[in-house]
């Protein structure tokens, strides 16, 4: 997408495209909504934590949706937003931009910081921590007062049009020390902490989300809580409430029950044979067929 925004042949990206034009299901478990709103209105940068699977970019998008800008003075639906998957190779030039050859000619291609800082979207920067800590040092001076980004390579320095707001999300469950944020960057944003819904409201979260009926939702939902609870007993990570949509998509699709289990939750979570045994034992305590 970076590469085409101004490329002759091909479709000029507009900031129309980031805008989410259809409500996204999300069922607020406490009050991230109202704690997110004010953060956007007081331009305060969101660190959001918590498990794999537990909503947070759901969430970032339905508050892309929900909120309203202002440009000028006309007030627009919805903040665009701009989202980035962070990984190890992940670079200053790939956030920030970079020349490019074009024949015997270089053209310069924004990054996806550097546009959300000129139209004003948000940025969501996924999984932070998989990032490079030289690449996120760039962000500082976005988020405090100043709200600039210098772009070195061109000797600029941007400043934030309204309407831009940094926001980054991490898990904390399965960080090593070498893949943990610094200080100087945590103390930068205020937080948001996820955790998985409670099982009345996962279930409707389930059944919104695969279309499974609501009695088999309530079982997904409180299959979960029991796996879960096998944190304890070897098990890295607990069922995310992603996983638990994609078993009931599987079963409102015509799979069995322990079969729909199996393959989205228990081969998903683990290779370990014995922590799949313990988790079959689960599910079948609970479907018996």
């Amino acid at each position: 997408m970076t590469t085409t925004e101004q490329h002759s042949g091909f479709k000029q990206i507009q900031v129309e495209d980031f805008r989410i034009t259809e409500e996204p299901f999300y069922l607020p478990i406490s009050d991230e909504i109202e704690l997110f709103e004010t953060a956007y209105a007081q331009k305060v940068p969101v660190l959001l934590k918590g498990p794999t699977g537990s909503g947070k970019t759901r969430f970032v998008e339905y508050m892309s949706w929900k909120l309203h800008q202002h440009i000028g003075n006309v007030e627009a639906e919805g903040v665009p937003l701009i989202t980035v998957a962070c990984h190890e190779d992940l670079t200053a030039s790939d956030l920030v931009g970079r020349y490019l050859l074009e024949g015997d000619d270089t053209r310069w291609i924004d990054g996806p910081i550097t546009r959300a800082v000129k139209v004003g979207a948000i940025c969501y920067l996924d999984e932070i921590v998989e990032a490079r800590k030289d690449t996120t040092v760039l962000i500082h001076p976005l988020t405090d007062y100043r709200r600039l980004l210098p772009i070195d390579k061109r000797g600029e320095l941007l400043e934030s049009a309204d309407g831009f707001l940094l926001v980054m999300s991490y898990n904390p469950g399965y960080q090593s020390a070498l893949k943990d944020l610094k200080h100087s960057t945590r103390q930068r944003f205020m937080a948001i902490e996820f955790d998985y819904p409670p099982r009345d409201q996962e279930a409707e979260i389930i059944h919104r989300e695969s279309g499974v009926d609501r009695a088999v939702a309530q079982e997904l939902a409180k299959l979960a809580e029991k796996v879960r609870n096998l944190k304890e007993h070897g098990l890295a990570e607990g069922v995310s409430t992603r996983l638990l949509v994609y078993t009931g998509k599987l079963i409102a699709h015509g799979i069995r029950p322990r079969r729909a289990c199996q393959t989205a939750i228990v081969w998903a979570l683990t290779d370990d044979i014995e922590v799949q045994r313990s988790i079959e034992e689960v599910v079948t305590s609970i479907f018996d067929e």
